[in-house]
């Protein structure tokens, strides 16, 4: 008997490379190596293919390339925009407003500033884990210092009302950064038209390489290094260049930006093919974010009476790879923050799976995740003496 394909629903952990980005790579690992910064002619071929990927990066957003720093990736991003605005000499305050389904490196980065004595406000979501931009500006003080709200959720696919937000920000006078890891090359983003003064994107999201992402700095915000160096990046993120990354990243940007519109629409509907079925054919399910107002690749479901570990791991046999949530989290076994802060109560938290659909699934890997989801729940349940409980308790048995 052939052994099934392995079908892929985990593109928010990290997506494949591209053909075509890997194309655009590899010269700068073999034939161009030399470095970008050198005087040389070795040093002019990798400076100017660094150039043109900021230049494709920029485009993504409505930036202007000389507002694209590299760093090595979304954590780096994020931690830099955080700490620099409230711990640097250029600091304006000691007060941070993030909201409570922020990523683990927003988060972590809160916490390592909550111990140096600065002080951080975490703004509630509703049910459906959208931010209320008039939340926000009541918790802004005359010492905040940035305001920090993703625009999308790694975990629940909710996209939140970031330009709303950036009015808030800009009306008080106060930094705005968006940890747009998961929604960069996946929803339109216009800084100008969205007041961020910070944004922080990621490679490996959208068919690039790992190991590289970028930090938009608007242009007149000053931020002190988080990691010192050379003169790379105008002089405010040392460190070597690392031009295959940037390549890559600019060529998975630039292709990203060249089918969004129309991998959108191929993902939403194997998005609201998967909603359908499990939410009509997986009793006690729960869809978990905002029905409308979602990544086009993202579903997040609970289910009660179960563990969502013991359902990821029968997938995983199966040949189906999805997650828990963000991956980042994926030692701990504390229930998800994100789905915490949705008001979900610890066992049914425990309960959830995230799939998120790379476009090159088809509507029969979508069928067969399912069926298998189906009989892996039905089965586990069955094993389940506390499901019996609730089963008898439904029917009113003693």
């Amino acid at each position: 008997m052939a052994t099934r394909k392995t079908i892929y629903l985990d593109n928010a952990s990290t997506s494949a490379v591209r053909m075509e980005v890997l194309d655009s790579m590899l010269p700068y690992f073999i034939e161009e190596f030399g470095n970008p910064d050198s005087i040389h002619a070795m040093g002019k071929p990798g400076r100017d293919a660094v150039k043109r990927a900021r230049e494709s990066l920029a485009k993504m957003i409505n930036a202007d390339p000389d507002e694209i720093y590299m760093t090595s990736g979304g954590s780096e991003s994020n931690s830099w925009a955080i700490r620099s605005a409230v711990t640097g000499p250029r600091a304006k305050g000691r007060h941070v407003i993030v909201s409570s389904i922020e990523h683990h490196s927003i988060i972590n980065a809160c916490e390592y500033i909550r111990k140096l004595g600065l002080d951080v406000t975490y703004i509630p979501v509703d049910p459906s884990g959208l931010v209320d931009p008039a939340e926000v500006e009541r918790a802004i003080r005359p010492d905040t210092a940035i305001i920090s709200v993703m625009t999308a959720n790694n975990e629940i696919g909710t996209i939140e009302p970031i330009k709303e937000i950036g009015e808030v920000a800009r009306r008080h006078g106060v930094l705005f950064h968006t940890d747009a890891v998961q929604a960069y090359g996946q929803v339109d983003i216009d800084v100008r038209r969205d007041n961020i003064d910070l944004l922080s994107a990621s490679s490996h999201k959208l068919g690039g390489p790992k190991g590289v992402g970028l930090l938009y700095i608007r242009k007149g915000v000053r931020l002190d290094p988080l990691i010192h160096g050379g003169e790379q990046e105008r002089g405010i993120r040392g460190g070597t260049t690392n031009v295959p990354g940037v390549v890559g990243f600019g060529k998975a940007a630039e292709l990203a930006l060249a089918d969004m519109e129309e991998r959108a629409e191929k993902e939403r509907t194997l998005r609201d093919h998967l909603i359908g079925r499990v939410l009509n054919e997986i009793p006690y399910s729960r869809l978990n974010g905002d029905r409308e107002r979602r990544l086009p690749s993202n579903a997040n479901f609970s289910f009660d009476h179960i563990e969502g570990e013991s359902i990821l791991m029968s997938m995983n046999m199966a040949g189906i790879c999805i997650s828990t949530g963000s991956a980042c989290a994926s030692g701990s076994l504390d229930p998800s923050h994100v789905l915490l802060a949705l008001g979900l109560p610890h066992e049914t938290a425990h309960g959830s799976l995230r799939f998120s659909i790379p476009s090159d699934t088809t509507m029969e890997d979508i069928d067969h995740a399912v069926d298998v989801l189906r009989d892996t729940v039905e089965r586990l349940r069955s094993l389940s003496p506390l499901y019996d409980d609730f089963l008898r308790s439904q029917k009113g048995e003693a």
